[in-house]
């Protein structure tokens, strides 16, 4: 069914799969509501198939999972953690948490991802780990990456928020390092509301995270009947999703083939209807290296700061929800009161200012997908 002209094409829209109510509707009829539950159980076999993970744990978030991958790490006091400065503040808050230091470094000017070829530079005696995220679910030079890493004697933590299910020549996304980290907040192409999960690549994390998880205490090997009652451990929260998230999260990777296919599909028309037009326009389109992306955002970098936001004014007044992203952490208020700026940050800076972000969602109709290609068409360029 399509929409008329006048309706407004929303950036995001949650994907409702076909199992959730019923789900639902049996948490709720049966005794057991909080977490550890079939369905828990279920999602974490799902997740493992379409994760390529060796072992993982749903979370509460994808930032609890971040502050349990810090932890894991052993970061702690005036330990450093090299992150890229274009990421969410979860990527820092869960440094800063812990009384370690981020160090923020410049991106590559076309993927927003971390720029591997800085990131030994920024390297002192007290760097703990290196932190990449996937923008866009588009792969990091992982080998750059962990070759530092050996060479240094440095964890590496995967924020794969955006990259669930992506295949490289480095691996699945979240499981090439030490520890990856996935989110399934409501805007992820697979959701529950709120929740996350913690990929462990070392079998030895897992008794450490099973602890962290159930607010520090061994309940999980109780529950299991390897002791005969738990007490408090160590340091630990209550990161345990319940039944109702992992039940949604349950029918959501139940469709995930379903989901990526019909965001790939969008992503593609968008590619290549605006291809002519942003080589006109000086626009540059997202481009990932070798293809590979996960279909999470469609973005465009504008000439200028100044095009991004008269843009944005233009597409929203005729019905199109566009949007951009994060503010730089360096230049952020917390950014310059916890971390640490290696170096010019750029390229960082440059991308932010000229992010232009598409809607795509499943569901999508073909009549949405037109209006957001032909509103872009129709804007303006400012003179220059």
């Amino acid at each position: 069914m399509g929409v008329r002209g006048d309706e407004r094409v929303l950036f995001s829209r949650p994907f409702r799969s076909p199992m959730e109510k019923a789900n639902l509707a049996a948490v709720i009829d049966s005794d057991h509501v909080h977490g550890d539950g079939v369905f828990t159980k279920s999602a974490s076999e799902r997740l493992l198939q379409v994760s390529g993970a060796a072992d993982l744990l749903l979370t509460t978030s994808g930032t609890h999972a971040l502050e349990m991958a810090i932890r894991l790490l052993d970061v702690g006091v005036g330990d450093e953690v090299i992150v890229p400065s274009f990421t969410f503040s979860s990527g820092a808050n869960s440094i800063v948490a812990t009384g370690g230091v981020p160090v923020f470094v410049d991106i590559e000017g076309d993927t927003g991802n971390i720029d591997p070829a800085l990131v030994e530079a920024a390297i002192t005696p007290q760097t703990k780990a290196i932190s990449v995220m996937y923008y866009g679910g588009v792969p990091v030079d992982m080998d750059a990456i962990s070759d530092i890493a050996v060479r240094h004697g440095l964890a590496v933590l995967e924020d794969n928020a955006h990259g669930l299910g992506v295949m490289t020549k480095y691996g699945a996304l979240g499981t090439i390092g030490s520890v990856g980290i996935q989110s399934f907040h409501d805007t992820k192409n697979v959701h529950c509301g709120e929740g996350g999960a913690v990929l462990l690549s070392d079998p030895n994390l897992r008794e450490r995270a099973e602890v962290m998880r159930e607010k520090g205490t061994d309940r999980s090997k109780y529950l299991r009947g390897e002791v005969d009652k738990y007490s408090w451990v160590e340091w630990g929260s209550s990161y345990l999703p319940s039944e109702l998230n992992a039940a949604v999260l349950d029918s959501q990777l139940a469709s995930f083939d379903e989901i990526q296919r019909c965001r790939g599909e969008i992503w593609d028309r968008y590619r290549a209807s605006l291809e002519e037009w942003a080589s006109d326009a000086s626009v540059t389109l997202m481009t990932p290296p070798d293809g590979v992306h996960a279909a999470h955002v469609f973005f465009m970098l504008m000439p200028s700061e100044a095009d991004r936001d008269a843009a944005l004014e233009y597409s929203r007044a005729h019905g199109v929800v566009t949007t951009f992203h994060y503010v730089p952490l360096h230049s952020s208020a917390a950014g310059r009161k916890y971390g640490r700026t290696f170096g010019s940050l750029d390229k960082t800076d440059s991308f932010a200012n000229r992010l232009l972000r598409l809607p795509l969602w499943p569901g999508m109709s073909d009549e949405q997908v037109v209006k957001v290609i032909d509103t872009m068409k129709g804007y303006v360029f400012l003179p220059h």
